[in-house]
């Protein structure tokens, strides 16, 4: 009996130890293949030809790989509004870029997309994080 327990107590903890890697695995930030994932995403929602496809998807890439060198040099940063301005002037030019590519009732539908996912990440109106 006693064995079992362990036995059971060893498999517990394995199980733990492994969702907590897989956990940590997700969090692994990968340009292209989230530029991929958002470009199909938005060539749903938002319609897009696919040439529009082509040029977001390669201004989602550069836009990532800026982000990704952006995030490591404010590693460990103390000035938040320091990042924060980083990350603002980063998102305004991401703008800029994907407004140049959309229609503007693309880009309008676009921006609402945003808000909504922003607010669905702050557990803000009609969301606890989850999405449809």
């Amino acid at each position: 009996m006693k064995r079992l327990a362990f036995l059971l107590v060893v498999v517990l903890i394995g199980t733990t130890v492994a969702m907590a890697q897989n956990r940590g695995g997700q969090r692994q930030f990968n340009p292209e293949e989230m530029a991929k994932r958002q470009t199909e995403q938005f060539k749903t929602e938002l319609k897009l030809n696919d040439t529009q496809a082509e040029k977001m998807e390669k201004v989602l890439q550069a836009s990532y790989k800026e982000m990704s060198t952006l995030r490591e040099e404010m590693r460990g940063e103390e000035d938040r509004t320091k990042m924060r301005e980083k990350m603002t002037e980063w998102r305004t030019n991401q703008q800029k870029e994907i407004k140049k590519i959309l229609t503007d009732e693309q880009f309008v539908k676009y921006e609402k997309l945003m808000e909504e996912r922003r607010a669905n990440r702050r557990g803000g109106p009609g969301g606890g994080g989850q999405s449809d």
